[in-house]
Protein backbone atom coordinates (compact mmCIF):
# COMPACT_ATOMS: atom_id res chain seq x y z
CA UNK A 1 0.00 0.00 0.00
CA UNK A 2 1.09 3.31 -0.58
CA UNK A 3 2.47 5.86 2.18
CA UNK A 4 0.30 8.59 3.83
CA UNK A 5 2.52 11.16 2.39
CA UNK A 6 0.78 11.85 -0.96
CA UNK A 7 0.40 15.61 -1.48
CA UNK A 8 -2.88 17.27 -1.53
CA UNK A 9 -5.09 17.92 -4.55
CA UNK A 10 -5.00 21.00 -6.36
CA UNK A 11 -8.39 22.39 -7.13
CA UNK A 12 -7.84 23.52 -10.53
CA UNK A 13 -8.79 21.16 -13.91
CA UNK A 14 -6.69 19.56 -15.50
CA UNK A 15 -6.85 18.69 -19.16
CA UNK A 16 -4.14 15.31 -18.94
CA UNK A 17 -2.86 13.48 -16.11
CA UNK A 18 0.49 11.63 -16.58
CA UNK A 19 0.74 8.30 -14.28
CA UNK A 20 4.17 6.63 -14.43
CA UNK A 21 5.43 3.35 -13.00
CA UNK A 22 8.37 2.93 -11.60
CA UNK A 23 10.98 -0.15 -10.27
CA UNK A 24 14.95 0.37 -9.87
CA UNK A 25 14.51 2.68 -13.13
CA UNK A 26 16.58 5.98 -11.78
CA UNK A 27 18.18 7.20 -14.93
CA UNK A 28 15.53 6.16 -17.30
CA UNK A 29 12.69 7.76 -14.59
CA UNK A 30 14.87 11.40 -14.69
CA UNK A 31 15.01 11.54 -18.06
CA UNK A 32 11.27 10.69 -18.60
CA UNK A 33 10.46 13.04 -15.84
CA UNK A 34 12.68 15.82 -18.06
CA UNK A 35 11.00 15.29 -21.09
CA UNK A 36 7.88 16.03 -19.77
CA UNK A 37 8.75 18.96 -17.84
CA UNK A 38 10.43 20.97 -21.10
CA UNK A 39 7.15 22.26 -21.89
CA UNK A 40 6.23 18.95 -24.06
CA UNK A 41 2.72 20.22 -23.83
CA UNK A 42 1.10 23.56 -24.03
CA UNK A 43 -2.06 21.66 -22.06
CA UNK A 44 -2.56 21.95 -18.32
CA UNK A 45 -1.21 18.90 -17.03
CA UNK A 46 -0.38 17.19 -13.88
CA UNK A 47 2.22 13.85 -12.95
CA UNK A 48 1.98 11.41 -10.88
CA UNK A 49 5.10 8.57 -10.18
CA UNK A 50 4.13 5.40 -8.45
CA UNK A 51 7.16 3.83 -7.43
CA UNK A 52 7.32 0.04 -6.78
CA UNK A 53 9.90 -0.19 -3.63
CA UNK A 54 12.56 0.93 -5.70
CA UNK A 55 15.90 0.18 -3.77
CA UNK A 56 18.21 2.79 -6.18
CA UNK A 57 17.15 5.97 -4.58
CA UNK A 58 14.88 6.89 -7.56
CA UNK A 59 11.40 8.28 -5.03
CA UNK A 60 14.19 10.31 -3.55
CA UNK A 61 15.38 11.84 -6.99
CA UNK A 62 11.87 12.63 -7.86
CA UNK A 63 11.17 14.58 -4.61
CA UNK A 64 14.62 16.27 -4.05
CA UNK A 65 14.15 17.16 -8.08
CA UNK A 66 10.61 17.35 -9.05
CA UNK A 67 8.57 19.00 -6.19
CA UNK A 68 5.49 19.54 -8.26
CA UNK A 69 5.67 15.81 -9.27
CA UNK A 70 2.67 13.82 -6.69
CA UNK A 71 5.11 10.32 -5.68
CA UNK A 72 3.21 7.55 -4.15
CA UNK A 73 5.81 5.42 -2.31
CA UNK A 74 4.68 1.64 -2.34
CA UNK A 75 6.19 -0.81 0.62
CA UNK A 76 6.69 -3.63 -2.07
CA UNK A 77 6.40 -4.11 -5.83
CA UNK A 78 2.72 -4.35 -6.61
CA UNK A 79 3.24 -4.73 -10.62
CA UNK A 80 2.42 -2.67 -13.50
CA UNK A 81 -1.58 -2.97 -12.81
CA UNK A 82 -1.85 -2.60 -9.83
CA UNK A 83 0.52 0.11 -9.57
CA UNK A 84 -1.05 2.42 -12.41
CA UNK A 85 -4.86 1.86 -10.84
CA UNK A 86 -3.35 3.68 -7.64
CA UNK A 87 -2.26 6.51 -9.68
CA UNK A 88 -5.23 6.42 -12.38
CA UNK A 89 -7.74 6.86 -9.11
CA UNK A 90 -5.91 9.83 -8.07
CA UNK A 91 -5.79 11.47 -11.19
CA UNK A 92 -7.91 14.57 -12.15
CA UNK A 93 -7.58 14.81 -15.89
CA UNK A 94 -10.06 15.02 -18.98
CA UNK A 95 -7.22 12.50 -20.21
CA UNK A 96 -4.86 9.91 -18.60
CA UNK A 97 -1.48 9.34 -19.82
CA UNK A 98 0.28 6.10 -19.06
CA UNK A 99 3.76 6.02 -19.59
CA UNK A 100 6.57 3.81 -19.16
CA UNK A 101 9.46 5.19 -16.81
CA UNK A 102 11.83 4.30 -19.40
CA UNK A 103 10.01 6.50 -22.36
CA UNK A 104 10.96 9.87 -23.53
CA UNK A 105 7.80 12.09 -24.71
CA UNK A 106 8.70 14.27 -27.35
CA UNK A 107 7.17 17.92 -28.15
CA UNK A 108 3.88 17.94 -29.30
CA UNK A 109 3.25 14.13 -28.19
CA UNK A 110 0.52 15.11 -25.83
CA UNK A 111 -0.56 17.86 -27.44
CA UNK A 112 -1.82 16.05 -30.58
CA UNK A 113 -2.87 12.73 -29.03
CA UNK A 114 -5.33 14.80 -26.94
CA UNK A 115 -6.09 16.89 -30.64
CA UNK A 116 -7.12 14.15 -31.88
CA UNK A 117 -9.11 12.90 -29.09
CA UNK A 118 -11.29 15.92 -29.43
CA UNK A 119 -11.91 15.38 -33.33
CA UNK A 120 -12.82 11.90 -32.73
CA UNK A 121 -15.55 11.25 -29.59
CA UNK A 122 -15.42 7.68 -30.22
CA UNK A 123 -11.74 6.96 -29.93
CA UNK A 124 -11.21 5.46 -26.24
CA UNK A 125 -7.49 5.17 -26.76
CA UNK A 126 -4.33 6.74 -28.52
CA UNK A 127 -0.55 5.61 -28.69
CA UNK A 128 2.00 7.61 -30.76
CA UNK A 129 4.21 6.71 -32.82
CA UNK A 130 7.37 4.68 -30.84
CA UNK A 131 11.08 4.90 -31.89
CA UNK A 132 13.42 2.66 -29.98
CA UNK A 133 16.58 4.41 -28.38
CA UNK A 134 18.91 2.98 -30.78
CA UNK A 135 16.99 5.05 -33.59
CA UNK A 136 14.93 2.29 -35.05
CA UNK A 137 11.14 2.24 -35.18
CA UNK A 138 9.46 -0.12 -32.93
CA UNK A 139 5.82 -1.68 -34.12
CA UNK A 140 3.89 -0.57 -31.38
CA UNK A 141 0.51 -1.92 -33.23
CA UNK A 142 -0.60 -5.59 -32.93
CA UNK A 143 -3.16 -8.21 -33.43
CA UNK A 144 -5.16 -9.67 -31.05
CA UNK A 145 -3.32 -13.72 -30.41
CA UNK A 146 -4.99 -16.30 -31.97
CA UNK A 147 -4.30 -19.82 -31.85
CA UNK A 148 -3.27 -19.50 -35.97
CA UNK A 149 -1.30 -16.63 -35.59
CA UNK A 150 0.36 -17.58 -32.23
CA UNK A 151 1.47 -20.87 -34.38
CA UNK A 152 2.99 -18.44 -37.13
CA UNK A 153 4.88 -16.94 -34.48
CA UNK A 154 6.18 -19.91 -32.83
CA UNK A 155 8.08 -21.35 -36.48
CA UNK A 156 8.84 -17.31 -36.99
CA UNK A 157 6.34 -17.26 -40.45
CA UNK A 158 5.71 -13.75 -39.51
CA UNK A 159 9.66 -12.99 -39.50
CA UNK A 160 10.29 -14.96 -42.64
CA UNK A 161 7.33 -13.23 -44.49
CA UNK A 162 7.02 -10.04 -43.48
CA UNK A 163 4.41 -8.94 -46.00
CA UNK A 164 2.30 -11.85 -45.40
CA UNK A 165 -1.02 -11.03 -44.17
CA UNK A 166 -1.78 -14.74 -43.25
CA UNK A 167 0.81 -15.27 -41.52
CA UNK A 168 1.83 -11.73 -39.52
CA UNK A 169 -1.54 -11.38 -38.04
CA UNK A 170 -0.21 -10.73 -34.31
CA UNK A 171 2.89 -8.54 -34.86
CA UNK A 172 1.16 -6.82 -37.88
CA UNK A 173 4.24 -6.57 -40.03
CA UNK A 174 2.29 -6.11 -43.12
CA UNK A 175 1.31 -2.61 -41.86
CA UNK A 176 1.81 0.54 -43.07
CA UNK A 177 3.41 2.18 -39.68
CA UNK A 178 3.19 5.82 -41.48
CA UNK A 179 -0.51 5.65 -41.32
CA UNK A 180 -3.07 6.54 -38.72
CA UNK A 181 -6.08 4.52 -37.86
CA UNK A 182 -7.47 1.72 -35.97
CA UNK A 183 -4.91 -1.20 -34.25
CA UNK A 184 -6.07 -3.92 -31.96
CA UNK A 185 -3.78 -3.32 -29.34
CA UNK A 186 -1.52 -0.35 -28.75
CA UNK A 187 1.44 -0.87 -27.39
CA UNK A 188 1.35 -0.22 -23.09
CA UNK A 189 4.53 1.68 -23.03
CA UNK A 190 2.52 4.84 -23.59
CA UNK A 191 -1.32 5.23 -23.50
CA UNK A 192 -3.01 8.29 -23.61
CA UNK A 193 -6.96 7.50 -22.81
CA UNK A 194 -10.14 8.96 -22.05
CA UNK A 195 -11.80 9.31 -18.83
CA UNK A 196 -15.28 8.69 -20.17
CA UNK A 197 -13.92 5.38 -21.79
CA UNK A 198 -12.24 4.62 -18.67
CA UNK A 199 -15.77 5.11 -16.28
CA UNK A 200 -17.10 2.84 -18.56
CA UNK A 201 -14.14 0.49 -19.37
CA UNK A 202 -13.25 0.05 -15.58
CA UNK A 203 -9.35 -0.20 -14.77
CA UNK A 204 -6.59 -2.31 -15.12
CA UNK A 205 -7.25 -6.30 -14.52
CA UNK A 206 -4.44 -6.61 -11.08
CA UNK A 207 -4.72 -10.69 -11.57
CA UNK A 208 -2.22 -8.93 -14.91
CA UNK A 209 1.11 -8.73 -12.47
CA UNK A 210 3.45 -7.30 -15.38
CA UNK A 211 2.41 -8.23 -19.02
CA UNK A 212 -0.69 -8.92 -20.76
CA UNK A 213 -2.80 -5.92 -19.12
CA UNK A 214 -2.36 -4.51 -22.57
CA UNK A 215 -4.01 -7.16 -24.33
CA UNK A 216 -6.79 -7.68 -22.12
CA UNK A 217 -7.36 -4.00 -21.09
CA UNK A 218 -7.44 -2.87 -25.33
CA UNK A 219 -9.93 -5.51 -25.68
CA UNK A 220 -12.49 -4.30 -23.17
CA UNK A 221 -11.80 -0.92 -24.99
CA UNK A 222 -13.26 -2.52 -28.12
CA UNK A 223 -15.83 -5.06 -26.76
CA UNK A 224 -17.38 -1.68 -24.79
CA UNK A 225 -17.37 0.34 -28.20
CA UNK A 226 -14.46 2.16 -28.06
CA UNK A 227 -11.90 2.95 -31.05
CA UNK A 228 -7.92 2.74 -30.44
CA UNK A 229 -6.14 4.40 -32.90
CA UNK A 230 -2.39 4.46 -33.50
CA UNK A 231 -1.54 8.46 -34.54
CA UNK A 232 1.87 8.39 -36.05
CA UNK A 233 1.83 12.31 -36.21
CA UNK A 234 2.84 11.69 -32.38
CA UNK A 235 6.23 10.19 -31.31
CA UNK A 236 7.98 9.26 -28.41
CA UNK A 237 11.16 7.31 -27.66
CA UNK A 238 11.29 3.40 -26.21
CA UNK A 239 14.52 3.11 -24.60
CA UNK A 240 13.09 -0.64 -23.29
CA UNK A 241 13.69 -2.71 -20.29
CA UNK A 242 14.56 -0.36 -17.71
CA UNK A 243 12.73 -2.91 -15.32
CA UNK A 244 12.81 -6.19 -16.67
CA UNK A 245 16.61 -5.58 -17.16
CA UNK A 246 16.61 -6.14 -13.77
CA UNK A 247 15.76 -9.81 -13.26
CA UNK A 248 15.79 -10.99 -16.99
CA UNK A 249 14.52 -14.28 -17.21
CA UNK A 250 12.34 -13.78 -14.31
CA UNK A 251 10.06 -11.08 -16.82
CA UNK A 252 10.34 -13.27 -19.41
CA UNK A 253 8.68 -16.26 -17.41
CA UNK A 254 5.99 -13.24 -16.08
CA UNK A 255 5.50 -12.55 -19.88
CA UNK A 256 4.62 -16.19 -20.31
CA UNK A 257 2.53 -16.54 -17.42
CA UNK A 258 0.86 -13.62 -18.40
CA UNK A 259 -0.09 -14.95 -21.52
CA UNK A 260 -1.28 -18.03 -20.29
CA UNK A 261 -3.27 -15.82 -17.80
CA UNK A 262 -5.01 -13.71 -20.43
CA UNK A 263 -6.11 -16.84 -22.70
CA UNK A 264 -7.72 -18.02 -19.25
CA UNK A 265 -9.65 -15.02 -19.69
CA UNK A 266 -11.15 -14.90 -22.87
CA UNK A 267 -10.87 -18.42 -24.47
CA UNK A 268 -12.24 -21.50 -23.39
CA UNK A 269 -10.64 -24.68 -21.91
CA UNK A 270 -9.69 -26.23 -25.31
CA UNK A 271 -8.07 -23.45 -26.98
CA UNK A 272 -6.25 -23.18 -24.16
CA UNK A 273 -4.83 -26.25 -24.26
CA UNK A 274 -3.44 -25.01 -27.67
CA UNK A 275 -2.23 -22.38 -27.30
CA UNK A 276 0.08 -24.16 -24.11
CA UNK A 277 1.31 -26.75 -27.09
CA UNK A 278 1.63 -24.11 -29.31
CA UNK A 279 3.97 -21.68 -26.68
CA UNK A 280 6.25 -25.19 -25.58
CA UNK A 281 6.64 -25.71 -28.99
CA UNK A 282 7.53 -21.72 -29.47
CA UNK A 283 10.19 -21.99 -26.37
CA UNK A 284 11.24 -25.05 -27.49
CA UNK A 285 12.23 -23.96 -30.94
CA UNK A 286 13.79 -21.02 -29.68
CA UNK A 287 15.94 -22.91 -27.28
CA UNK A 288 16.97 -25.33 -30.10
CA UNK A 289 18.42 -22.25 -32.46
CA UNK A 290 20.41 -21.23 -29.99
CA UNK A 291 21.91 -24.17 -28.36
CA UNK A 292 24.67 -23.75 -30.48
CA UNK A 293 26.19 -20.50 -29.97
CA UNK A 294 28.58 -19.04 -31.95
CA UNK A 295 32.43 -20.33 -31.57
CA UNK A 296 33.67 -16.61 -31.20
CA UNK A 297 33.29 -14.60 -28.22
CA UNK A 298 31.15 -11.68 -28.95
CA UNK A 299 28.55 -9.87 -27.90
CA UNK A 300 26.45 -12.07 -30.08
CA UNK A 301 27.32 -15.70 -28.94
CA UNK A 302 26.98 -13.87 -25.16
CA UNK A 303 23.06 -12.85 -26.69
CA UNK A 304 22.64 -16.49 -28.20
CA UNK A 305 23.84 -17.84 -24.70
CA UNK A 306 21.20 -15.42 -22.96
CA UNK A 307 18.21 -16.41 -25.43
CA UNK A 308 18.71 -20.20 -24.85
CA UNK A 309 19.09 -19.97 -21.14
CA UNK A 310 15.93 -17.88 -20.91
CA UNK A 311 13.84 -20.30 -23.26
CA UNK A 312 15.41 -23.34 -21.74
CA UNK A 313 13.84 -22.00 -18.19
CA UNK A 314 10.71 -20.71 -19.36
CA UNK A 315 9.91 -24.21 -20.96
CA UNK A 316 11.08 -25.81 -17.54
CA UNK A 317 9.01 -23.65 -15.96
CA UNK A 318 5.50 -24.38 -18.39
CA UNK A 319 6.61 -28.16 -18.12
CA UNK A 320 6.57 -28.23 -14.50
CA UNK A 321 3.98 -30.31 -12.60
CA UNK A 322 2.25 -27.23 -10.85
CA UNK A 323 2.11 -25.79 -14.17
CA UNK A 324 0.81 -28.18 -16.22
CA UNK A 325 -1.86 -29.09 -13.45
CA UNK A 326 -3.08 -25.23 -13.54
CA UNK A 327 -2.95 -25.36 -17.50
CA UNK A 328 -5.02 -28.25 -17.38
CA UNK A 329 -7.20 -27.54 -14.86
CA UNK A 330 -7.70 -24.04 -16.74
CA UNK A 331 -6.89 -22.66 -13.03
CA UNK A 332 -3.64 -20.82 -14.60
Amino acid sequence: MPNSSVKALAAEPVMVSVVIVSWNAKKYLAQCLGSLTRGVSPLSMEILVVDNASTDGSPDYVEENYPQVRLIRNQSNLGFAKANNLGIRMCRGKYLCLINSDVEVLDDCVATLVAHCEANPDVGMVGPRIIGGDGIFQHSCRGFPSLWNMFCRALALDVFFPGVRLFGGYLLHFRDQDAAGPSPILSGCFWLLRRKALARVGLLDEDFFMYGEDMDWCRRFWSGGWRLEFVPRASAIHYGGASSANAPVRFFIEKQRADLHYWKKHHGWLAQQCYFAIACLHHGLRASRYLVAPGRQDDGAAEAVFKRNRSVQCLKWMLSRPTLLSVIKGTV
